[in-house]
């Protein structure tokens, strides 16, 4: 298992070829409380660095994008019922998709989790 992260605070955990895909703990703090998220359509491709669904806050709305290309194999339809999922676990039970990956090589483009850490306290 494999868990990468994008400059835009998405999160892909690989195990073999499917990614599971949420926004970081660090991108769910800075939203504040989440009150509804918009979710891809199973079997929609997505491209990496593309809009993959929405997530909407007291706050803000924010795109979440695709950190690596893909089909969507699964929509985590709990979070439509229920979006303080994303604040309660952000990268556990507050995942948004899983898609299987069409080219596993832009995962080598991604920061592993000590490089994400530098990557947000240097925007501190």
């Amino acid at each position: 298992m494999t868990i990468k992260y994008t400059k835009d605070h998405e999160w892909v955990r690989v195990e073999g070829d499917v990614g599971t895909v949420g926004v970081s703990d660090h991108a769910q703090h800075q939203l504040g409380d989440v009150v509804f998220v918009e979710l891809p359509d199973v079997g929609r491709q997505l491209a990496q660095g593309k809009e993959a669904a929405v997530v909407e806050s007291v706050k803000a709305a924010s795109d979440v994008f695709a950190p690596v290309s893909g089909e969507v194999i699964e929509a985590n339809a709990d979070l439509e019922n229920d979006p303080s999922l994303v604040n309660a676990g952000a990268e556990t039970t507050g995942w948004f998709f899983k898609l299987r990956l069409s080219n596993p090589a832009e995962l080598d483009g991604l920061m592993d989790e000590a490089a994400y850490k530098a990557f947000v306290e240097g925007q501190a």
